[in-house]
């Protein structure tokens, strides 16, 4: 599984990252981001926390 986040939509509220810096990071634009390629199995369910806390929906999974 990948995690992605829509740079678009990414208000850089900092939700995800605090629920799993293991997948995602501040960028050179200061929105989050995901790790490039699969995201490790025993961070899956935190990558399911951090789609639900996001408040625009800028967070999904492959």
């Amino acid at each position: 599984m990948k995690a992605k986040v829509d740079q678009d939509l990414c208000i850089s509220c900092g939700a995800c990252i605090d629920i799993c810096p293991e997948v995602f990071d501040w960028n050179d634009d200061g929105k989050a981001s995901a790790i490039e390629g699969d995201v490790p199995e025993e961070h899956e369910a935190h990558v399911d926390e951090a789609i639900d806390a996001c408040p625009v929906e800028a967070i999904s999974k492959e």
